[in-house]
């Protein structure tokens, strides 16, 4: 059995149906008071194979809270990338997707965070911001029918810390080097990501 890692993620932020843009949702949502959050569960199953890959990608499941849904909606189906590159240079995406069905329409709820070194040191803001369309139908690729912007504060950033197992590994040893190749993996991008270069 393949050996990996998992955690927990939870963001929140303003949000607000009949906007297609996260950050004109997420004024139309201060503005009514309406928020939206993504309670997600990450699953690595495989360490190696996933730093091997270039889009880095993982398994989503979670649920969301957002008052005109209600509470607690199930997800058990979506996409994760991390530092996945895109097409602009410098650029990479964190990419949390999750399928879920309201009143028995498909729905999906798609975000990115936006991961590149530009003139300001943005390093937290850049990881723990996630801009989020809410599309009518089984995919991203569905009509938007709302947005807005999610983040992770400090501390659900260290909720998600205290959530990080290794999977599939039998040995002490074995779960501290899954760990370990997963902590590395990350500093490694944000350094070649924010750190000094030409």
């Amino acid at each position: 059995m393949a050996i990996g890692v998992t955690f927990k993620e939870t963001m929140e932020g303003w949000f607000a149906l009949g906007e297609t843009d996260p950050e004109a949702g997420a004024r139309k949502g201060r503005s009514d008071g309406t928020k939206l959050a993504m309670h997600a569960s990450v699953i690595i199953d495989n360490i190696d194979r996933f730093t091997a890959d270039e889009a880095h990608p993982g398994k989503l499941s979670g649920t969301i809270d957002f008052p005109p849904f209600g509470e607690g909606t199930e997800a058990p189906d979506g996409v994760f990338n991390l530092f996945s590159p895109a097409d602009e240079p410098g650029l990479h995406y964190m990419v949390y997707e999750l399928a879920f069905e309201q009143r028995g329409k498909q729905c999906y709820l798609a975000g990115r965070k936006h991961v590149r070194n530009d003139q300001e040191f943005d390093l937290w803001s850049d990881t723990t911001t996630l801009y989020t369309t809410l599309h009518d139908g089984a995919d991203a690729n569905a009509p938007v029918i709302g947005a807005g912007v999610l983040r992770l504060d400090l501390m659900d950033f260290m909720k998600l810390i205290s959530t990080l197992r290794a999977t599939g590994a039998k040995t002490t040893a074995q779960k501290t080097k899954a760990i370990a190749k997963f902590g590395q993996f990350f500093m490694g991008e944000l350094w070649d990501t924010y750190g000094p270069g030409d």
